[in-house]
C-alpha cells in the first residue's frame, strides 16, 4: 500500500507536500477507503503557493453512506481542521470544503474533499492523478471511462441572453446599480469566461486562469467590470454584449442548431438604448445596438 507519484508530490509547494505526506497514511489505515487521487491543478502540473488541493476519496460501496456521515471526523484527522462545510452551494453535496490552519509557519491551506463510491469515480470532470490505492481498484475504475468537463451550450445561452440584457437595463433604469453590478458577474463567470475559455482551448471554468489562458481576450471581459455608477454599468453591458456578439459565432461553428434569437436582441438592445439615453451617457461599444425589426445577418451559424 505504498504511496504511488512520490516525486509528483515532493515538486508540489513545500506546504501541500507536508499536508499530502500526512494525509495519505492516516487515509490508507481506513479500511474502508479504497484509494485517493489528486485531481485540479495538481493533476494539470500548475499548482503554485495560491492553489488549493482536490483530492477524491474513493470508498467501498457498502461503507459508503457511512463514512458521509464521518467526512468531518476524517478531515479533522488529516490536519488542524479550522472549517469545514458540504458543497451543496456548487451542485456536490459529496464534497467537502475544508479549511486547515497554517502550520510550521505555513499559510492557511484549501483542501477539497470529494468522497465518492468506489464504482461513481469513473464520472469526473478532468483526469486526477492517483496517489494511492488498494490492489489498483481505483485506476481500473477510472481507466472505464474518460474525464468530461461540461462545455458551454451555446443554443442554451442565446435563448436567455437578451432576456438577461433587458432585466439588467431594467436594474440600471430603476437604479438597483448592486443588482446590476451582480449581474455582470454572473454574465461573466457563466456565459463571457467560459465561452473565452473555450475558443481558447481551455478548460471553460468560469473565469478562472483566464488572464493566462485567454490574454488577447482578457481586456474585454475586464471592459465589463462596472463600478458603482450608472454609466460605469450600462458601458459594461455594451461591453458584454460587445464581447458576446464576437465570441457567438466563432464557438458557436461547432453547433448545427445555434440559430442567433434577432427579435430578442433587437429588442433587449433597443430598450437597454432607450435606457442609456434617459440621461447624458457616451457610449463606448465598438458595436451599435440595432433598432428592432432590422437584422444585420440571417441568423445562421455555420
Amino acid at each position: 500500500m505504498e504511496t504511488r507519484n512520490h516525486m509528483q508530490i515532493q515538486a508540489t509547494p513545500h506546504f501541500h507536500a507536508l499536508f499530502l505526506e500526512r494525509a495519505l497514511p492516516r487515509l490508507q489505515a481506513d479500511p474502508r477507503i479504497v484509494g485517493v487521487a489528486a485531481a485540479g491543478s495538481f493533476s494539470g502540473g500548475r499548482m503554485d503557493e495560491f492553489s488549493d488541493l482536490d483530492l477524491v476519496i474513493a470508498v467501498e460501496p457498502d461503507a459508503t453512506a457511512v463514512v458521509m456521515g464521518e467526512r468531518r471526523r476524517i478531515a479533522a484527522e488529516l490536519g488542524l481542521l479550522a472549517a469545514a462545510f458540504t458543497g451543496e452551494h456548487v451542485g456536490e453535496p459529496r464534497l467537502l470544503i475544508c479549511l486547515y490552519h497554517g502550520e510550521e509557519g505555513g499559510p492557511p491551506l484549501h483542501v477539497d474533499l470529494k468522497f465518492v463510491s468506489l464504482p461513481d469515480a469513473v464520472v469526473r470532470v478532468d483526469e486526477p492523478v492517483v496517489l494511492w490505492e488498494r490492489e489498483g481498484r481505483l485506476s481500473q475504475v477510472l481507466q472505464a471511462g474518460e474525464a468530461h468537463y461540461p462545455a458551454p451550450d451555446l443554443p442554451w445561452i442565446e435563448d436567455r441572453f437578451w432576456v438577461w440584457i433587458h432585466y439588467a437595463a431594467l436594474k440600471i433604469g430603476r437604479g438597483e446599480l448592486f443588482e446590476a453590478v451582480d449581474f455582470l458577474a454572473f454574465l461573466r463567470a457563466r456565459v463571457l469566461g467560459p465561452l473565452v475559455l473555450t475558443e481558447a482551448g481551455a478548460q471553460p471554468a468560469g473565469v478562472r486562469r483566464v488572464e493566462t489562458a485567454a490574454p488577447s481576450r482578457a481586456g474585454q471581459l475586464q471592459a465589463t467590470v462596472a463600478a458603482y455608477d450608472r454609466d460605469s454599468c450600462i458601458r459594461c453591458l455594451y461591453a458584454a454584449v460587445d464581447l458576446y456578439r464576437s465570441l457567438r459565432r466563432p464557438v458557436g461553428k461547432g453547433h448545427a442548431d445555434m440559430v442567433a434569437n434577432e427579435a430578442a436582441e433587437g429588442t433587449a438592445m433597443a430598450y437597454l438604448s432607450d435606457i442609456a439615453a434617459r440621461q447624458p451617457f457616451r457610449q463606448e461599444a465598438s458595436d451599435p445596438p440595432r433598432a428592432s425589426g432590422n437584422p444585420t445577418t440571417n441568423g445562421a451559424f455555420p
